[in-house]
């Protein structure tokens, strides 16, 4: 490769203490050399700031991957369509980085820093613009969906189902970056809930967070027959074909989309397939969606599904203990594959623990957490578990 990881590393590991700093900067440098640029992003950019630290990162743990970190590469050029992202965009937005860090690592910015990253980002900018190239001329930057229907399904939540204007790709699993006309140039990513439609239908679980800017406006004023805006596909957390592993898939409140789409595929791919569903929520009002999972239950004989009831007592740990002791109740997952999806700190402590119980990392699937910088402190397992503690499993057979 034609930069050092090392050098990189030992410089990312400076600057992300000063990770706010570095992000301002880095706009603020963006848009003074190039005002042109100002309109192709958000009014409001803390949030945009934290994806961009989110793919700095990501770029950096997968150095030592070329494999990866092409892959993920090519997929972050793509996507960048959606932005009206351009060629001669790019060499702009690599002097802005190359200012930022330089402006974040004081005295331990050296001549062999700056060569390692003007030599990495090279490499990033010419993978993405490729990728962006070798796509054929009629693919789109972005998909037009109409709103066919909405539907309550919790206090602060809706199940859209949108009706693309031309067929949408995808596979079960996967998420989309959506955008609203009501909001423009704001993109957020959401599970698909479904396993692909004959009609071509989507299916999206939308949860209303506190202070967010696009997901107020999905849950409480967008309506049917309103035009939205999907990127392309993206994420990898989908079943592997043709494997006849035990499946264990854990979702946790909205995760449950996620999760929904792969019990699908899997009811109409590999119905012989044995699966486990641990399906958890912080409230009553959260476990949503339960007659679905009765459906998805009657047509797949081999599936089992343990859900949380909080009108029952649990003890006093709650239902993160109980997730923690099914798991170590069943004591082996060697050779299972398994799928996580839901708040990102319960993905990290249970992927933990099951690693632990014999799960080959290789197998162990879920979506990219995102990455913060302690602007607010984001909600931890214990805070969404824990706000309610009465939550015992019940099995199939109560579901039924």
């Amino acid at each position: 490769m034609p930069y050092d990881p090392a050098v990189i590393r030992a410089s990312f590991a400076v600057v992300e203490r000063r990770a706010d700093h570095l992000t301002t900067f880095f706009y603020t440098h963006l848009f003074s050399h190039n005002p042109g640029l100002r309109p192709l992003f958000p009014a409001r950019l803390h949030e945009q700031r934290d994806r961009l630290f989110a793919a700095l990162t990501r770029i950096v743990l997968r150095l030592d991957e070329p494999g990866r970190l092409t892959e993920y590469l090519r997929a972050l050029g793509r996507d960048h369509r959606k932005f009206q992202a351009a060629p001669e965009h790019y060499p702009a937005v690599g002097a802005s980085l190359i200012a930022a860090l330089r402006q974040c690592s004081g005295h331990s910015w050296t001549p062999e820093t700056e060569k390692a990253w003007t030599e990495a980002y090279t490499v990033i900018a010419q993978v993405m613009t490729e990728a962006a190239a070798d796509l054929p001329e009629h693919h789109p930057a972005w998909w037009e969906a109409e709103v066919a229907s909405r539907r309550r399904a919790a206090a602060d939540l809706v199940v859209l189902t949108l009706a693309p204007m031309r067929p949408y790709p995808f596979t079960a699993g996967q998420y989309v970056t959506l955008s609203s006309p009501r909001m423009p140039r704001v993109w957020r990513p959401y599970s698909l809930a479904n396993a692909p439609r004959p009609d071509g239908s989507l299916e999206l679980h939308v949860r209303r967070v506190p202070d967010g800017q696009l997901s107020p406006v999905l849950v409480e004023d967008v309506m049917p027959g309103e035009l939205l805006r999907l990127g392309p596909p993206l994420g990898d957390a989908v079943l592997a074909p043709a494997s006849d592993r035990p499946l264990l898939l854990v979702a946790g409140g909205s995760g449950w989309g996620q999760t929904k789409a792969l019990v699908e595929q899997l009811a109409a791919e590999q119905p012989e397939r044995t699966a486990t569903v641990l399906l958890a929520a912080r409230s009553a009002a959260g476990q949503y969606d339960l007659d679905t999972v009765r459906r998805l239950l009657a047509r797949n004989p081999r599936l089992q599904v343990l859900t949380a009831a909080p009108d029952h007592c649990a003890g006093p740990e709650g239902a993160t203990a109980l997730l923690r002791e099914t798991l170590l109740g069943h004591g082996d997952f060697t050779d299972w594959e398994v799928h996580l999806s839901g708040p990102p700190e319960l993905v990290a402590e249970l992927t933990d623990l099951l690693l632990a119980l014999g799960a080959d990392p290789g197998l162990v699937q879920h979506d990219p957490a995102p990455v913060t910088f302690n602007r607010n402190r984001p909600l931890t397992s214990s805070d969404w578990f824990l706000e309610h503690r009465d939550v015992p499993w019940i099995n199939r057979t109560e579901l039924e």
